[in-house]
């Protein structure tokens, strides 16, 4: 059940527990037009649909739901399908377990629940900031692997033999890949810019700050960063290479011409001395 009351209490009264899960459903979620009564923000678009029930939409393709049902969630997702572009099968999502209790202090235990004093609406927002980064980043993460997992054979016929491979089609599929990677994730989710909500509500700075640091968002946007320069690198110098090539077949077609004129040249004069 994604609420229910926590064993631990403070000063004898429980605490409530609630779920928020962060999905990924597609590329792009196109949530204009959706706004309405219910709205808490417009970016992203996030919706209070209860007492204690909130979603996010997140352009990059993630929703954040918290206190849904699984039954709940997917009715929502499927009222909005048709704003969902590049659809995919989920399997990246992150859950959080929210532990509220008025009087708690906003703390991250390490692995254990996010503990707060209350569910607001702004609250929600950074929670939920922080899940959409997480999953996306993950998204990301998988894409810059598979075209590593493309870039290694090649660079590893490169280390043996002291030559590229040369097989011009594969090349071109390899750069493509690279360009691909650069385009999906250059710009994508700016992970190290913090929400909006933070300029209204300073006070959830350190809420933030600790979220933050839980799920290692700026660690892991420096590696993808890095990682997505050794791929462009990798297409820049693939690009390189064919030019290399395609220069020294142009002066090597250039050389047999001039051999070959050269050669029909003292033809003729022996031709015209005999």
């Amino acid at each position: 059940m994604p609420s229910d009351l926590a064993t631990a209490a403070l000063d004898g009264k429980p605490a409530e527990r609630i779920v928020a899960r962060a999905l990924l459903v597609g590329d792009r979620i196109d949530a204009a037009g959706l706004e309405r009564d219910d709205m808490i923000a417009t970016a992203p678009l996030a919706l209070r649909l209860g007492p204690a029930k909130f979603v996010a939409l997140y352009r990059f393709g993630v929703a954040v739901f918290i206190g849904l049902t699984p039954v709940e969630e997917e009715n929502f997702l499927e009222q909005i399908a048709g704003r969902i572009a590049g659809k995919r099968d989920r399997k990246n999502d992150e859950t959080a377990v929210l532990e509220i209790l008025p009087g708690y202090e906003d703390r991250v235990p390490p692995g254990g629940p996010i503990q707060m004093p209350d569910l607001s609406a702004a609250r929600f927002l950074v929670v939920a900031d922080v899940l959409a980064k997480t999953v996306s980043l993950a998204r990301d993460e998988g894409a810059l692997s598979g075209v590593f997992d493309v870039i290694e054979p090649f660079a590893g016929e490169l280390a043996r033999t002291g030559r590229a491979p040369w097989n011009r089609r594969k090349m071109l599929r390899l750069i493509g890949q690279a360009l691909l990677a650069q385009h999906r994730i250059s710009g994508r989710v700016a992970v190290e810019e913090k929400p909006d909500v933070l300029w209204d509500h300073p006070n959830l700075e350190r809420l933030y700050a600790r979220l933050e640091d839980e799920y290692e968002l700026r660690e892991r946007a420096r590696a993808l960063t890095q990682k997505l320069g050794v791929i462009v690198e990798t297409g820049q110098t693939l690009t390189d290479i064919l030019d290399v090539d395609r220069s020294t077949r142009l002066e090597a077609m250039i050389v047999i011409l001039i051999l070959a004129e050269i050669l029909i040249t003292l033809t003729q004069i022996f031709q015209a001395h005999h």
